[in-house]
């Protein structure tokens, strides 16, 4: 038997001789020697320990040993399993139901045995994965933007004082909106198995994406003014309710689908009626993030009702519920109704004031419309779809 030879010198374990052993292992096959010497005192008994804990054989000899390279389902690893595939365009790359001793691992790795067992909330590849999943998380890391830089903060600008208040007043409507918006994926990106990685970062870079927002709604509100606006106790009970719903599926239907779907609507009107520059560059950046979140909401959800039926009555009585628990309330506060009004008047006539009217009258049709589209898209029928679209809360999101 042909026999190879390593000699370590005076380099002993304690300092690293056996990465040195398992490069020449891997040079020979499985059953084939490799005879190891060296100086180092303690070599041979650091030697035997060393190929025990991994599986070869070992034989002592001058200055060192024989070691008989084992198999690779020898020892430490035997038992070992992969981890799905690290690519997910690959078939079989992201298994339906990632068992919890796979735990951290990346997607792809060789999980040694014994690993100890993880317990996450969300396991099931139906809850939360679409083809479209890694595309869309590409997108938003290669789409993100510094507030700091992206608007032009000194954009010389002066509003009448009643308008600068209704910005003010729908900015901070927005932020605790966003607010929200930032608690759902935050938490349930908590949740996910880390095999569905793609997924995970997308709600981590989707509460990310909140957080800028909040900022940039806040010093657009303070540009001007010391101090914020209103929040009415029918808004804040309106955003309970999404806080208030466990189930991840139902959570993101009503946030991503409706909610932000809706809000995404809000965003474009307010870019299209913007009093001043840095107002507009302000909903314009953040359309375009939530046009993402959308985009995911719809994505996984689609994939989920294909797979489970089952889903949609649920996604209908979650709308149900949550409209029989608002029933009571104001839903959107007049203050942010009559600020919206204002900055689509821009002048305090009557004939402004109602052209400026009818234009929000018209958003929040708009907004039923989008609703219903993104309904359709779920599989809901066209009567059912405007039926849930009317029940959808008044604060919008």
């Amino acid at each position: 038997m042909t026999t190879a030879a390593l000699n370590l010198g005076d380099l002993g374990f304690d300092r690293g001789a056996h990465v040195l052993v398992k490069h020449a292992l891997r040079d020979i096959g499985v059953g084939e020697r490799l005879a190891v010497t060296g100086s180092s005192s303690d070599l041979g008994l650091h030697l035997r320990a060393w190929c025990r804990a991994q599986g070869h054989e070992f034989e002592p000899g001058p200055g060192g040993g024989l070691v008989t390279r084992g198999g690779a389902e020898v020892g430490r690893w035997k038992g070992a399993e992969t981890a799905g595939l690290p690519d997910p365009a690959r078939q079989g790359a992201v298994v339906d139901q990632p068992p919890g001793r796979w735990g951290l691992a990346a997607r792809g790795a060789r999980v040694e045995a014994g690993s100890p067992e993880f317990r996450f909330g969300i396991d099931d590849k139906d809850l939360v994965w679409a083809e479209d999943i890694p595309r869309l998380y590409a997108q938003a890391a290669a789409a993100q933007w510094d507030p700091a830089t992206a608007i032009a903060w000194d954009t010389p600008f002066t509003l009448p004082d009643e308008i600068e208040d209704a910005v003010v007043q729908v900015m901070t409507y927005l932020i605790e909106n966003e607010t929200a918006a930032l608690i759902l994926p935050a938490r349930f990106a908590g949740l996910l198995h880390p095999h569905f990685r793609e997924a995970m970062q997308l709600l981590a870079i989707q509460a990310a994406d909140e957080a800028r927002h909040i900022e940039v709604f806040t010093r657009r509100a303070l540009l001007k003014r010391p101090q914020l606006g209103l929040s009415t106790a029918g808004g804040q009970a309106s955003l309970k309710t999404l806080l208030d719903e466990p189930d991840f599926a139902l959570a993101m239907f009503l946030l991503s689908v409706l909610g932000e779907g809706s809000f995404l609507s809000l965003l474009w009107f307010i870019r299209d009626h913007a009093p001043d520059p840095v107002t507009q560059q302000v909903a314009t950046l953040t359309a375009q993030d939530e046009a993402r979140h959308v985009a995911f909401g719809l994505a996984h959800l689609s994939r989920h009702v294909e797979h489970d039926p089952g889903l949609r009555p649920r996604l209908a009585q979650a709308i149900e519920t949550r409209y029989e628990a608002l029933r009571q309330t104001a839903g959107l506060n007049e203050e942010v109704f009559d600020a919206l009004v204002l900055l689509t008047a821009g002048a305090w006539n009557a004939e402004a004031i109602g052209k400026g009217h009818d234009q929000v009258v018209g958003l929040a049709r708009e907004m039923g419309e989008g609703r219903e589209k993104r309904l359709r898209r779920l599989g809901f029928g066209g009567d059912e779809a405007a039926r849930l679209s009317e029940l959808h809360t008044r604060n919008f999101m």
